[in-house]
């Protein structure tokens, strides 16, 4: 398993944020740094996964890009809302859970630019950042505007043909 990258800078960058994780004391489950076997030239990385993550962390907080997932633990929905929206970034997130309403309610207090509920992409959905993470929206009704020139002077047959 491997995860391509979009260029040397951004391996260095993901390099350097799994050694930060690592050295502030997240417990490495699967992958590490460096280019995963047999891969010596691209820009490939080890799926990366961190355990025993707190919101305090760099892997928690930066937007790292790359195949790393950083697992936090919590006491309460009300805590995990709270980890979530504890950040400068917003451009995703997930909700996982057997009841669908459930997950909706906690989805809607998330401040992402698109949360997706148990493994749902819906690609109707805007998506774009909040915060840190940008503005603007793509995809839906929002995303679609972004393509349009508008004029404020109502169309009529007459304008038409004077010009």
């Amino acid at each position: 398993m491997r995860g391509p990258v979009v260029s040397g800078a951004q391996f260095e960058r993901i390099q350097a944020l799994i050694r930060k994780g690592i050295d502030e004391g997240a417990t490495l489950v699967a992958g590490g740094p460096g280019r995963p076997d047999g891969l010596e030239r691209g820009y490939y990385v080890k799926p990366i996964v961190f355990a025993r993550v707190t919101n305090d962390m760099t892997v928690a907080r930066e937007e790292i890009f790359g195949p790393v997932v950083t697992i936090l633990g919590y006491d309460s929905v009300d805590h995990a809302v709270e980890i979530a929206n504890d950040t400068e970034c917003g451009l995703a997130g997930f909700v996982a859970g057997p009841d669908l309403e459930k997950a909706r309610a906690v989805a809607r207090r998330i401040r992402a630019g698109r949360v997706a509920i148990s493994d749902a992409l819906d690609f109707g959905c805007l998506f774009g950042g909040h915060k840190k993470s940008g503005n603007g929206r793509e995809w839906g009704e929002f995303g679609f505007h972004e393509y349009l020139e508008t004029n404020d002077t109502p169309y009529t047959p007459e304008a038409a043909s004077s010009g």
